[in-house]
């Protein structure tokens, strides 16, 4: 190869879509991958590392984030300092951020960028959370103007009950409309399926004090909750033509919901988190595990890997926020919902997976490519192939990781993973070329950039085929 390059990585062995893993020198330039060689092959390079009996991924890509310490917006910067931090450390390399806000989103989304911008040490793009009918009449103005094809809106946020984040209340006639809208647009709609009527019938009922915390909030927002909000958004979409991304998927009940109205109508796609792949109502965490939906019981939890195993599930994310441990030491009522956990994504799907047997491919479809598509970040994002950006994950397989809340950077000061053993260690991760993470150390100078997008959901599939026809 002709030239003096940036970087080369010798003696890995890369992940290749269709190949699996195969030894190959990856040769950076430019922040992009400018070559994948032969071991061995002559290239001469500013800099070359050392990979010998290590593996590389692409960069994992966290569809499912909230920043700020109100977990509306990024408004100081260690709030895209600290948290993208602790993406690196994991191997994740770009995050899809939501912004929530009733207010017009073209200043909403100046000042989350300027936050970000010089702070973020993973790439980064954002989704709009809708609750006004004024939003959603600029939904072709956000696609094409400031490059956001992916809304999310709150299926639970009737009455008052999306007060404490400044949102108003919808209904379903919201909901159709917004699905049009977008549908017009070539975006996705990533709603939160969460039947609100039933659990305010269910959280009035009389409390036992002796059942456990976690199971306490597991059957006060129970399995149905989700399952027939998931059926009703997935059915109005076939109605409309619009895509829709079940975000944060937690339950049996819920998958088998999608997987039929999936039967019927294909623009429909599944996301989980990292902690309902692990964690249960038996969990030790106590109030730390309190999250929106509740993590489950063990049987969803082997039902959501089977998902994984199967493609039903399309995407690991980690509904990562930042609130602080004093708003979780509490009991189970009163605690803040939500916990850090960009950062588990990529050790604990992939680590975890392989140790089920899962095949590798999968297992970086969920945590990197499948997002990529679905989120018109295909093939710059989610692929390791020249002329992609390098972004990389270099991971020992033959090492194990144990999950302390100091090494996870997070403001939030805690992690209901606390003390669990992983069997991934990430050595290295690269954003576009730049080490960001390097041998346990992490970068003192963020790189990230913002991502413009134009397309979503099914959109962003039909533009990627188009592209590799």
């Amino acid at each position: 190869m002709s030239g003096i390059h940036d970087l080369k990585l010798r003696g890995g062995r890369v992940f290749q879509h269709g190949a699996g893993l195969q030894d190959l020198d990856i040769v950076v330039a430019g922040g992009v991958i400018s070559g994948l060689v032969a071991p061995g092959t002559p290239v001469r390079a500013a800099e070359e590392v050392d990979i010998t009996g290590k593996v590389v991924l692409p960069g994992g890509i966290d569809p499912h984030v909230h920043l700020g310490k109100d977990i509306r917006v990024p408004r100081d910067p260690d709030d895209a300092s600290l948290e993208t931090a602790s993406a690196v450390a994991g191997g994740i390399t770009t995050m899809l951020v939501y912004l929530m806000s009733a207010d017009p989103y073209e200043g909403v989304f100046a000042a989350s960028d300027a936050t970000m911008a010089g702070n973020s040490h993973t790439d980064y793009g954002f989704h709009f959370v809708l609750g006004t009918d004024e939003q959603v009449s600029q939904i072709p103005a956000y696609v094409s103007e400031l490059g956001v094809p992916s809304f999310k809106f709150f299926m639970n946020f009737r009455g008052d009950e999306g007060k404490y984040l400044g949102l108003p209340g919808n209904d379903d006639a919201y909901m159709y409309g917004l699905l049009g809208k977008a549908a017009e647009a070539g975006a996705v709609v990533n709603p939160h399926p969460e039947n609100i009527e039933l659990v305010w019938k269910l959280r009035d009922q009389p409390r036992d004090d002796s059942i456990p915390p976690l199971e306490a909030w597991y059957r006060s927002r129970p399995p149905v909750v989700e399952a027939e909000a998931v059926q009703r958004v997935a059915y109005f979409a076939s109605v409309t033509g619009a895509s829709v991304y079940a975000v944060h998927t937690s339950s049996k009940a819920a998958l088998d919901a999608m997987r039929m109205q999936r039967n019927a109508y294909p623009n429909l796609f599944t996301e989980t988190c990292t902690q309902y792949l692990t964690l249960t109502t038996d969990s030790d965490c106590g109030t730390y595990g309190k999250v929106n939906p509740p993590v489950r019981h063990r049987e969803d939890v082997e039902e959501l890997w089977e998902g994984l195993r199967s493609g039903a599930v399309d995407t690991v994310g980690s509904d990562h926020n930042a609130r602080h441990r004093t708003a979780k030491e509490k009991d189970i009522w009163s605690a803040s919902a939500g916990f850090p956990g960009t950062g588990l994504v990529l050790p604990t799907t992939v680590g975890e997976g392989l140790r089920r047997g899962i095949e590798l491919e999968r297992l970086v479809d969920a945590t990197s490519t499948r997002a990529a598509q679905l989120f018109g970040l295909f093939p710059r994002k989610g692929t390791i192939r020249v002329g992609s950006d390098a972004d990389l994950a270099v991971v020992d397989l033959n090492a194990t990781t144990t999950v302390r809340a100091e090494t996870q950077y997070s403001a939030a000061e805690y992690s209901p993973w606390e003390g669990m053993e992983i069997p991934l260690r990430i050595v290295h991760t690269i954003v576009r070329g730049h080490f960001a993470y390097r041998d346990g150390v992490l970068s003192t100078t963020p790189t990230g950039t913002y991502l413009s997008r134009t397309h979503g959901g099914a959109a962003a599939l039909a533009e990627i085929r188009k592209e590799f026809a």
